[in-house]
């Protein structure tokens, strides 16, 4: 009884061995791929199987908020930025780094300005600079466009609409657009504002950039746009320098368009686009809405709407990156 009492136990363990081996989960297939890790995160733009870059870094969008601390910095802690002045100075200085730091090769073009009367304000003659931002590799013989904005004020105001809205808009699309085709140069003119009357007293800066230019890069540029006052009112001014000068308008127009932008045209040659039209060059001018503080020492930061900055940052991207 013992021993089949026993063998019945041992018929009974191994029934239950053959139970549970058959509801285990069985070992992966040999032919059955495990999971890879992921790869580590590339720290540049995406590329080929060969390394070579498939696209540029995507551009940012046009940062208000950081164009109205720009109007802050130049108009309420520098100034009055009389094209010779120290104010002048530190201001380019500045410029150049925060266009250094955003990846682009700065030039200054000095310049001779003489002395005159700048709306009332006797000034003295000296020297002045253009500063000049391109990427590496620039070629300018090769299609590009510029876009240009005035540093200078006249001395007795501080500028935050004329002309440091135009700056703050230059500066920050410079910083969100690493790489606009075709390729643009950004420049900050000097001596834009008046010295006398007429045209050979005024847009100093302009004039002598032009007058650098060799025929090739003429040749090879397809728009010039001028910021100037483009920080006050709900409507985009578009002006060109002559009435029959529509082209490049055109395409400003349809770039507000696709950006959402209201505008308006207009024709304006107090800024600097007249010296690259009167080249033979095309050129247009972005800004011009009339404000009461106009030329005077009430030209202050709060005078400049981010809404108005923001409208004309969003129609320049779209412009460049058509």
């Amino acid at each position: 009884m013992r021993a089949a009492g026993l063998s019945l136990a041992v018929l009974l363990a191994l029934a239950t061995a053959a139970c549970d081996s058959s509801t285990s989960t069985p070992a992966p297939s040999p032919t059955t791929s495990s999971p890879t890790a992921a790869p580590p995160p590339s720290s540049g733009p995406p590329t080929t199987p060969g390394g070579t870059p498939t696209s540029s870094p995507p551009p940012r969008a046009f940062d208000a908020a950081a164009a109205t601390a720009t109007v802050r910095y130049l108009a309420g802690e520098l100034g009055p930025r009389e094209a010779t002045s120290t104010e002048y100075r530190r201001a380019l200085a500045w410029l150049e780094t925060r266009f250094e730091a955003a990846g682009y090769q700065v030039k200054r073009q000095a310049l001779q300005v003489p002395a005159g009367n700048s709306w009332g304000v006797p000034v003295r003659a000296g020297t002045t600079w253009n500063l000049i931002a391109t990427k590496p590799g620039f070629d300018r013989s090769a299609p590009h466009r510029i876009v240009g904005a005035h540093l200078d004020t006249v001395p007795q105001a501080p500028g935050a609409e004329d002309n440091a809205s135009g700056i703050a808009v230059l500066l920050g699309t410079a910083e969100s657009l690493p790489a606009p085709k075709p390729p643009t140069v950004f420049i900050a003119f000097g001596a834009e504002e008046p010295r006398g009357d007429g045209d050979n007293r005024h847009h100093y800066g302009s004039r002598a950039y032009v007058a650098s230019l060799p025929a090739a890069q003429r040749r090879a540029l397809r728009g010039m746009v001028s910021l100037d006052r483009v920080g006050v009112g709900s409507v985009v001014p578009m002006c060109t320098a002559t009435a029959g000068q529509v082209t490049l308008q055109r395409e400003l127009r349809a770039a507000a368009a696709r950006a959402r932008v209201p505008t308006r045209s207009c024709v304006n040659r107090s800024s600097d686009h007249w010296s690259f039209v009167r080249a033979g060059m095309p050129g247009v001018r972005l800004g011009s809405t009339p404000y009461a503080e106009y030329h005077s020492a009430r030209d202050l930061p709060p005078v400049v709407q981010a809404a108005q900055l923001g409208r004309i940052g969003r129609v320049l991207a779209a412009w460049l990156q058509s």
